[in-house]
């Protein structure tokens, strides 16, 4: 069982009468909250310094979206960790609040797209003090009521490592606080895995996490590094998590897993194969040189699931299932 594409896209695309979201549109947090769907998106104009920043939008059906303005929601800071670049905004709801994790630099990336490895601009390229410290991928939590105001709360990973795909649970499980993250640098035989893979750790507090836990790493054909993809979703059967995968040829592909409901450590179901692979050209003609179906968002609406994703780091596409369907389709080839 597959994710079916909508016909209709992509839903977002880059948008030429605004210098800020010119070039790219991609990697949203869309969340269903009174009746209508709430989306933040990544967006960058053609600028040499490569300004990231966060756009809004909203949806009545959850395909035909609207932008809500004509500038940013939110931009990089002025001063601060985040300065350089926001990015692939996960969004959940608990206790009123609305609970964003992104991903952040210090530094703005540059061009990433024509440097040698796809890789940022990194301060220490240009022979700068050692002071400076590395152009790193960190993930900070925000907070709002109404995802049009934000407040900054802080870094919610290590400073020593680059870790982005950091998605929290949309409750509490067994009273503590539940998060996946990917630390690029968690790999080798320290550590159990090649491969850069999922991790999950608990806390009483968003801003403070205890112990983590390999939860899941690369294990058939389409995978070597792997993600967290969307916030998991809890269904009367365990945890729903959609997760993505790059291939040996940097191919992006999407699987799935159940964990279970009690303890979400343990992966009791996922797919051996992908629900969803590169197809279109809107998934393979863009910003990065390879197939991109990038998952950053899942909403459940009368028993149907959304899935918001980016397409080649510069469109947003979405795809459904029947949700009950597809989580039994899970546990039954996934075991």
């Amino acid at each position: 069982m597959k994710l079916e594409k909508y016909s209709g896209n992509p839903i977002l695309s880059p948008n030429p009468k605004q210098p800020w979201e010119s070039l790219v549109v991609c990697n949203p947090g869309v969340i269903y909250d009174q009746g209508a769907f709430k989306m933040l998106y990544r967006a960058a104009g053609d600028d040499s310094e490569h300004i990231i920043r966060f756009g809004l939008a909203t949806s009545q059906d959850g395909f035909n979206f609207k932008r809500s303005q004509k500038g940013p929601i939110l931009s990089p800071s002025a001063d601060g960790e985040d300065a350089g670049c926001i990015e692939d905004p996960r969004i959940v709801k608990t206790n009123g609040h609305f609970l964003i994790t992104y991903a952040y630099r210090p530094y703005f990336p540059q061009k990433y797209w024509l440097a040698p490895n796809n890789a940022a601009f990194n301060p220490r390229d240009k022979n700068q003090p050692r002071a400076f410290g590395e152009n790193m991928t960190s993930s900070g939590l925000l907070m709002s009521e109404d995802l049009k105001t934000f407040r900054r709360l802080g870094r919610i990973t290590d400073p020593t490592l680059d870790d982005r795909d950091v998605i929290l649970f949309p409750e509490k499980v067994n009273g503590k606080y539940a998060l996946l993250r990917r630390p690029m640098q968690w790999a080798g035989a320290k550590y159990g895995t090649k491969y850069p893979a999922i991790w999950i750790c608990f806390g009483d507090d968003p801003l403070k996490w205890g112990k983590d836990y390999l939860l899941a790493k690369a294990k058939f054909h389409w995978e070597r590094k792997i993600g967290g993809s969307t916030p998991p979703l809890k269904h009367r059967k365990g945890w729903f998590v959609i997760y993505h995968a790059v291939d040996a040829r940097g191919i992006y592909h999407v699987g799935a897993m159940m964990l279970d409901l009690k303890n979400p450590r343990k992966v009791i179901a996922r797919t051996p194969e992908p629900i969803m692979s590169p197809e279109a050209e809107y998934e393979w003609q863009g910003l990065y040189p390879h197939g991109v179906v990038f998952p950053t968002a899942n909403v459940v609406v009368d028993g149907k699931l959304f899935v918001y994703y980016g397409c080649a780091d510069k469109y947003i596409g979405v795809a459904t299932a029947d949700f009950d369907k597809l989580v039994n389709y899970v546990l039954r080839v996934g075991k």
